[in-house]
């Protein structure tokens, strides 16, 4: 039996975009009135409601409005991601960042990364990946990277660290073979000594008490997220961004975003794989690759 069509009226949109906006940032406009009816239609369905006038009021006064605020979010998040996406803005990672943020600090710290938005886990495992093949951790040198994205399922999904083929469009067969294992005939699961240095947690970037319990980075990488927010939401998180990166620390977007009419805050690095923005410093003292620690400089030769 084909499923009853419950059409979204435009009032019951606004009410609905409205929310979804100022919950967690995604915004809708007319264009995507079509989606939202047919992926929320499900949830209708499953609560056993007739119309998204009920749904909307459900939204906002039931007891288990959070988990169903969860729910929404899972149908409407666009996911789509894969290990070492955007290679050139990745070798200015690996071959720039992180010399330049070990040599600024003290050695014997933790390096600290954000991957804000980290969808099913490709990007912070590839930086992960990337670090080890620095030799970091190593040598009294932590590391930290904190993942996040504010839908459950995809979290699941990338603590599991199970990926299908799909996942590894453009990774050398070189990683392939020495960071994941055979899980079965079509899937493959990243091996232990990657997971074990990211940490993944359930954090909505306008929620300014969550983006706290971060604390102070080094490096966040927020690619392809801020394109689905409005523009309050996005100097929003971008101010919160801006409050968690350490003096001088790199945020990196993707390549079809900018900070251009957000904030000034930032100042933009034309490095010689890519172009990144730096968290200005008052002193900005010279980078000297000199005070290197001894192991990254021979891994970086």
């Amino acid at each position: 039996m084909p499923e009853k069509e419950i059409k979204l009226p435009e009032h019951e949109f606004r009410l609905l975009s409205d929310l979804i906006r100022n919950y967690c940032g995604i915004s809708f406009d007319e264009s995507s009135k079509f989606l939202l009816e047919k992926r929320l239609a499900r949830r209708l369905e499953q609560r056993h409601l007739d119309n998204f006038r009920d749904y909307y009021r459900l939204l906002l006064y039931d007891r288990d409005r959070a988990e169903e605020l969860t729910a929404v979010l899972d149908l409407i998040t666009v996911n789509e991601t894969y290990f070492f996406r955007e290679q050139s803005q990745l070798q200015a990672f690996s071959d720039e960042i992180i010399p330049e943020v070990l040599a600024s600090g003290p050695y014997g710290r933790k390096f600290r990364i954000w991957s804000a938005g980290c969808s099913s886990g490709e990007e912070p495992y590839t930086l992960a990946m990337l670090l080890l093949e620095k030799g970091i951790p190593a040598n009294g040198l932590e590391v930290e990277i904190i993942a996040s994205d504010i839908n459950q399922r995809v979290l699941a999904a990338a603590r599991r660290g199970v990926y299908r083929k799909n996942s590894f469009r453009t990774t050398q067969e070189y990683y392939i073979k020495k960071y994941f294992e055979r899980e079965d005939e079509n899937t493959m699961r990243i091996k232990d000594e990657v997971k074990r240095n990211v940490t993944f947690s359930c954090i909505n970037l306008l929620d300014s008490g969550k983006m706290g319990l971060v604390g102070k980075v080094d490096v966040i990488f927020c690619r392809n997220v801020l394109i689905y927010f409005g523009q309050d939401a996005r100097k929003a998180v971008v101010g919160g961004f801006f409050e968690r990166l350490s003096d001088k620390g790199f945020l990196l977007l993707g390549h079809a975003e900018s900070l251009m009419s957000i904030t000034s805050s930032f100042s933009l690095r034309h490095l010689k794989n890519d172009m990144v923005y730096q968290k200005p410093h008052k002193s900005a003292p010279g980078y000297e690759a000199g005070a290197m620690p001894g192991f990254l400089r021979e891994r970086t030769k």
